[in-house]
Parts: C-alpha cells; sequence; structure tokens
C-alpha cells in the first residue's frame, strides 16, 4: 500500500485570511491503469466534487510525477500524485434573518421547506432577500461551502422540499447520490387535460433552440426521465405525483408541456390564467412533496414529506368542487 502524505503549506500572503491550502501526495494504484487522471481521482478523492477536481487539475494544482497535467491524461499506474486542495473563497453574500421552515436538521443536513416566490440563489437582480441568504444567516458556517451547501434548486415560484449540507463531507455524499439518482425527489402537479394513466416520459431536455431563456425537449439535450402517476381527475385537469430520475432545468414542466399537459399557471411552458377562472393560478403548480435518501453519516434512509401550500391546496379544492358541480349537472 502506498504511504499518503498530508502537509500544508505557508499560504503566499502571511496575512491572508482563510485556510491555508493542504496537499495530499499519493500513488496512482495499478488498477488505475489506461483510466483518465479526473476519472480516477473522483474515485480516489471522494471527498472533493468531481468540478472542484477538473478546476485543480486545469489551474495545475494537480502534478503528476512532478509536473502539470491534463485532466484526460491516460495513466499508467504508479505515477506520484501531488493535489493541493485550495479551499474555495468564502461566500461574500449577506447573511439575512429570513424565516425558514425547516422540517429536519442534524450536524450533517438540512431539510427545509421553500415557500414559492422564494429565489435559491442570488443573482442579477436578485442579490438579496434568497435562500443563500437566509441559510448564511441560520448557519454562518454555511460560507465556507460552495453555494453555501445547496446541492439542487427549486425555480423561485415551486414550492418544497430541499436539502441542504451542512459540512463539506455531507455536500460531497449528497451530489454524488444526486448524480448517481439515488435521492428519490416526488413532485404534486396539477397539468392541464386528463391524464388518465401512469406514465414515463424519456425525452432529453436542452435549451430551446430559439427561445433562450426556455428549456425545450431536443434531439441535442441531456437525456431525461420523468414517471408521471395521476392521483385525481377533475376533467379538465389532474392531479398527478411526478418522481424524477433525473435533475435537468426545468424538467417537469418541459416534459409535461411535451405531451400536452403543462402545469396550471406555467408563464413559461402554459399559460398563466384561464380565461374560465377555474384554471386561474399565479404561479406554475408544482410543489416537491417528498425526498428520501440515504443520510450521508448514518448510511440510514431519511424520508422527509412535506404537504403542498395553502394556495395549492385551495387549487386542488376548487377543482373537485368544479368538477362536482359538473356532474351534478349531469
Amino acid at each position: 500500500m502506498s504511504r499518503t502524505d498530508y502537509s500544508r503549506p505557508a499560504p503566499s500572503d502571511p496575512g491572508a485570511a482563510g485556510p491555508a491550502p493542504a496537499t495530499r501526495s499519493f500513488a496512482i494504484p495499478a488498477a488505475y491503469a489506461g483510466r483518465r487522471l479526473d476519472q480516477a481521482l473522483a474515485e480516489l478523492c471522494p471527498e472533493h466534487s468531481r468540478s472542484r477536481l477538473k478546476q485543480w487539475i486545469e489551474a495545475g494544482d494537480v502534478r503528476v510525477d512532478g509536473a502539470p497535467a491534463e485532466p484526460r491524461r491516460k495513466l499508467r499506474g504508479g505515477e506520484q500524485v501531488a493535489l493541493t486542495a485550495v479551499p474555495a473563497a468564502p461566500l461574500d453574500d449577506a447573511p439575512e434573518d429570513i424565516p425558514l421552515a425547516i422540517l429536519h436538521e442534524d450536524d450533517a443536513l438540512l431539510v427545509l421547506d421553500k415557500p414559492a416566490g422564494l429565489v435559491v440563489h442570488p443573482g442579477s437582480g436578485n442579490r438579496a432577500g434568497t435562500l443563500l441568504n437566509a441559510l448564511l444567516h441560520h448557519v454562518p458556517s454555511l460560507a465556507a461551502l460552495p453555494r453555501a451547501g445547496i446541492v439542487h434548486r427549486l425555480d423561485k415560484d415551486t414550492s418544497g422540499l430541499l436539502v441542504v449540507a451542512k459540512t463539506a463531507a455531507a455536500q460531497q455524499s449528497l451530489v454524488r447520490a444526486l448524480a448517481a439518482h439515488a435521492v428519490v425527489r416526488e413532485y404534486l402537479a396539477v397539468a392541464h387535460g386528463a391524464i388518465d394513466r401512469a406514465t414515463t416520459i424519456d425525452a432529453p431536455i436542452g435549451r430551446h433552440p430559439t427561445h433562450r431563456t426556455t428549456m425545450a425537449v431536443v434531439a441535442s439535450g441531456k437525456p431525461a426521465r420523468t414517471h408521471v402517476t395521476p392521483i385525481e381527475s377533475f376533467g379538465i385537469a389532474t392531479l398527478v405525483r411526478c418522481r424524477l430520475e433525473t435533475g435537468r432545468t426545468h424538467q417537469i414542466r418541459v416534459h409535461l408541456a411535451a405531451i400536452g399537459h403543462p402545469l396550471l399557471g406555467d408563464p413559461a411552458y402554459g399559460t398563466r390564467r384561464s380565461r374560465g377562472g377555474v384554471l386561474a393560478f399565479d404561479r406554475q403548480a408544482l410543489h416537491a412533496t417528498r425526498l428520501t435518501f440515504k443520510h450521508p453519516s448514518t448510511g440510514r434512509d431519511l424520508r422527509v414529506d412535506a404537504p403542498p401550500p395553502a394556495d395549492f391546496a385551495t387549487l386542488v379544492d376548487t377543482l373537485r368542487e368544479h368538477a362536482h358541480a359538473d356532474d351534478a349537472d349531469d
């Protein structure tokens, strides 16, 4: 077994704040002969994300036999690697005392119920008042983690469950679980029209060829699969449960629109309001209702459920009453 050595070089700026980079030295096992460097490091250094490893390789912070290397370099086995893990710059976003509906929290992670209307990450036009700002107030140490520990996101006007890591190890574990489709994400949605049977929508999603701010089913897109199960039919609309097998941008919204059943209230892929009024809804009718995954520290299954918020429940009740009224008229 090769010896692994950890050292901490002195920072280039003695007055610089934050932790110094840590360098790990090790030999590539013979079993990795023929593998690419980036692929091998992802398996040999699971505490780091693939994207961070690639950044370090491209920045020259990974040296193979004393020299910088390309991510796609083929290995022969036995090479000596020195990986300098340069810490990410702490987030400079301001903590804000924004209430959070936390349904589960422990030393490794928290799961919260995001309200509709709350932006997840700061961005152009939304530098404050976001979920990230709220998390930095609730757990200040999250400033040291990429994206404050957020490992997946919901659209601004989608409500429901989000898991947030509180440690680097938990974040990497959850990111890898998401990539391996080992996190079960289930949504409740109200779609236009009658969906009378369970279906799986297997269609690639990519940027819309002409409307660049939206997504679409396109042949050149990334693989995407959504399992749709009808729960209750209202004739003019259907309450469905959607389970994501992949996690593409706007996946449920794009897939349901592609089969002719866009979400009620969806301004991008459907129509926000209906002339008749009964289908009117002020946002896309989509709620992340259940998360199931293995806890990164204990390995035990963790399931968290969140019932739909009041506006979603009211919409369902209104549609149900309308459907019953139509039945009575018949």
